[in-house]
């Protein structure tokens, strides 16, 4: 029997894998289209690991701990389901995804990506737009890490973006890197901005001992910044950023206290000129406005913010500053972290860290 989706046109976007009954991107859909066999410029990837971004997976271990302790087998019971309900890994509650490593295992004839079998590559575009089919029941994850071992497999469009992984690097090094790989590439490009007005520009970067936010300090100072602040939660994460070497001058605040947050980086030399938002909890926008400069800029490259707070709360407070969404794409991204972490010995270091 032949179906609606069976004689519909293949596109670039992905929009033939959307199984809803109105017109929305992949991204939006509610459930996408699964099946092994590809379009003409499809790729399927053979899934060796996911990485589930911060937000998600936080949310996701809030909910499913209990007196302190986290029910990693609750937690990957919740992921399954998310993934066998809609054809892809996007948390309900957050919207966001993640990403994952793999290697490639059939190319269609049209595909634009440049890929070949047998490369083993990170998909560059979230998971809540990628067709997902989990074949082990993540049988080797204990449900209490970002980086999920899973066997199946996953259809990037001709419109995703997928980087080989470099041979010199651990490949969950890697993913956790490509992961985020679009926060210094937009930090840079900021930055450089300011630098080509002729201003050396005071970066704040909220969430600094995380992945996302120690590659924005390193990407910081490689454009130019006059001084580089990073703001963690507790004195542990101090020490360790402090021990890196990333930042001039590091704070302790709580980014959801707004007055709290603008005092601390007002204390270690702002306000800022651009601030960097990284940190993955909600409610961290009122304190990022107050801690930027007027006719600065707030980059948010966090999945848990709300943009309407953000929007509101600038107007609200009479803050003359530019707010952009870090979208996860600028081209050359991937290649530019990578410089970044290897030539970087703190960034280097945290990162191992985290694995």
């Amino acid at each position: 029997m032949t179906t609606d989706t069976d004689i519909r046109t293949g596109d670039p976007t992905g929009l033939h894998r959307v199984l809803d009954e109105r017109t929305v991107l992949p991204q939006a859909a509610q459930r996408l289209d699964t099946r092994r066999e590809l379009w003409s410029d499809e790729v399927r990837v053979r899934v060796e690991r996911l990485n589930l971004d911060a937000a998600s997976f936080r949310q996701l271990e809030r909910v499913h701990t209990h007196d302190g302790v986290t029910d990693g087998d609750a937690v990957r019971a919740e992921v399954l389901d998310i993934v066998a309900t809609r054809g892809k890994m996007q948390n309900p509650e957050t919207g966001s995804g993640g990403m994952l490593v793999g290697t490639v295992e059939e190319v269609g004839p049209e595909s634009p990506l440049g890929l070949s079998v047998g490369d083993r590559v990170a998909t560059l575009v979230s998971l809540t737009l990628t067709p997902l089919v989990i074949e082990d029941g993540l049988a080797r994850w204990d449900g209490r890490s970002e980086q999920v071992p899973c066997d199946g497999y996953a259809v990037l469009f001709g419109r995703s973006i997928a980087a080989v992984i470099p041979d010199d690097l651990d490949p969950a090094l890697s993913l956790s890197v490509m992961d985020v790989c679009g926060a210094p590439a937009l930090t840079a490009r900021v930055v450089e901005e300011h630098v080509a007005r002729g201003a050396r520009p005071t970066v704040a970067v909220i969430g600094a001992a995380g992945k996302s936010g120690s590659l924005s300090l390193a990407a910081a100072r490689a454009a130019g910044a006059e001084r580089t602040i990073g703001v963690v939660p507790h004195q542990g994460e101090h020490d360790l950023l402090t021990a890196a070497g990333l930042a001039d001058r590091v704070a302790v605040a709580d980014a959801r206290d707004p007055v709290a947050l603008r005092d601390a980086v007002t204390a270690a030399g702002g306000p800022a000129d651009v601030t960097v938002v990284c940190v993955d909890v909600p409610g961290c926008e009122g304190g990022a406005i107050l801690a930027t400069a007027d006719g600065g800029t707030v980059v948010f490259f966090s999945m848990a913010t709300s943009f309407s707070a953000a929007a509101l709360g600038a107007e609200g407070l009479a803050a003359d500053v530019r707010m952009l969404v870090g979208n996860g794409y600028v081209p050359g991204h991937a290649a530019y972290a990578m410089e970044l972490l290897r030539s970087d010995a703190g960034v280097r270091a945290l990162f191992e860290r985290r694995l």
